[in-house]
């Protein structure tokens, strides 16, 4: 069997195994990017405008159904 035969037997991903543990260590030491203020600002605008959508959509009636009857079965095991 040559090396390129080996090789192809391997499955993807196992070419080099040791290179998956230096290519980790190569991770671990970049430090994470910093957001400017300007950046962060306007991601919390974006942010706050979507979930404020969600917010106002409410709670579907099936939900609040659910949750009453939840709350009602722990009133009665408390009991």
């Amino acid at each position: 069997m040559t090396m390129t035969d080996n090789n192809r037997d391997k499955a993807v991903g196992q070419e080099k195994p040791m290179d998956s543990g230096a290519a980790r260590n190569r991770k671990n030491d970049v430090k994470p990017a910093k957001l400017g203020r300007e950046v962060q600002a306007r991601l919390g605008q974006q942010l706050r405008a979507v979930y404020d959508d969600v917010v106002s959509q409410g709670v579907p009636d099936r939900f609040v159904d659910l949750l009453k009857q939840l709350d009602n079965k722990d009133n009665k095991d408390r009991s």
